[in-house]
């Protein structure tokens, strides 16, 4: 495949994911989830290290739009230069600006993401996504490194709106596989993924696509290598204005997807919110629930109680 050379090694090898072998899979993840030792190894030492041949990767570098490994790895270099040279960037942006002035400069930017995103989502795909969740039999949902917290975020929602979600959480890909194994054309996954994007997950949706699953993804771009496994894809803006990752926007949207899916099921979302709210009552779940500070109603076996009684005797 035929590249601009400006075009760096990652976004290469995310581009070209869906059309390589299996063992030139195995050293693309390699690559991208160990970039810093690769950088310096050899290719017999990367093939040793997926348990392929020295002339495997070497093809694998070709496959890329390289003359050869060395071409290759010169690129994979400059890559991982410039990826931990963001922190000079950091510096260079924000050497001479006071606290109040990154302040104001990343709520900009991050307003700025979001404003983006919401004039270019598509709504269609919006609907088609909680139309699918809805009827879905499990969900799947995958988000990992900065995207974790999303992940959690969305799980968390769900679980009060439906059952059976599955929140993947792993460094594995086997035990990804083993968490997935029976995901089907009745259930559908949520992969989250923002450069750089994940190997694992695009593993993931690649799975839960090949056993017919729906696959829903909230990604940055229609270019993003995640659209490579779904036809419902809902992009917010992640552009960064430092070293840190934005997921406001991201965020956003998946705050967005859980309104809607409750405006969908109103009365099953409330009769579950007033048995959650009696079960953190009736097991003291949040302190200041359980203890009135304004009054001295009695807290019946609760620890501050007794000893508030010990004081006043």
């Amino acid at each position: 495949m035929k590249f601009e050379k400006d075009v760096d090694v990652i976004t290469r090898i995310n581009e070209c994911y869906s059309r390589m072998s299996k063992g030139k899979k195995s050293i693309a993840q390699y690559i991208c989830d160990h970039y810093e030792q690769a950088v310096f190894m050899t290719a017999a030492e990367v093939g040793k290290m997926v348990g392929m041949s020295e002339s495997t990767v070497v093809r694998f570098a070709m496959s890329l739009g390289y003359e050869g490994y060395p071409e290759f790895q010169k690129s994979l270099s400059v890559w991982v230069s410039d990826k931990f040279g963001s922190v000079e960037k950091v510096g260079r942006k924000f050497g001479k600006s006071n606290e109040g002035e990154i302040l104001s400069t990343i709520l900009q930017s991050d307003m700025a993401n979001i404003e983006h995103t919401i004039n270019n989502i598509d709504v269609a795909a919006f609907k088609t996504a909680v139309d699918i969740i809805l009827k879905a039999r499990t969900v799947y949902i995958v988000g990992l490194r900065s995207c974790e917290p999303l992940a959690d975020f969305l799980h968390f929602y769900l679980n009060i709106i439906r059952g059976n979600n599955i929140l993947i959480r792993t460094t594995s890909v086997s035990e990804m596989f083993e968490q997935m194994i029976r995901i089907n054309d009745r259930d559908c996954i949520i992969g989250i993924s923002f450069p750089r994007y994940s190997m694992r997950t695009l593993k993931c949706m690649e799975f839960a696509n090949d056993r017919n699953a729906k696959v829903i993804t909230i990604t940055d771009s229609v270019h993003s290598p995640m659209n490579l496994y779904s036809s419902c894809n809902l992009l917010a803006k992640s552009e960064m204005a430092s070293i840190v990752d934005s997921l406001v926007a991201p965020l956003s949207v998946i705050n967005a997807l859980v309104v809607a899916l409750c405006m969908k099921r109103p009365n099953e979302v409330a009769a579950d919110l007033k048995m959650l709210e009696e079960t953190w009552n009736n097991y003291q779940v949040y302190l200041n629930d359980e203890i009135d500070f304004a009054s001295d109603a009695p807290m019946i076996g609760y620890p501050l109680g007794k000893n508030k009684d010990k004081e006043e005797a």
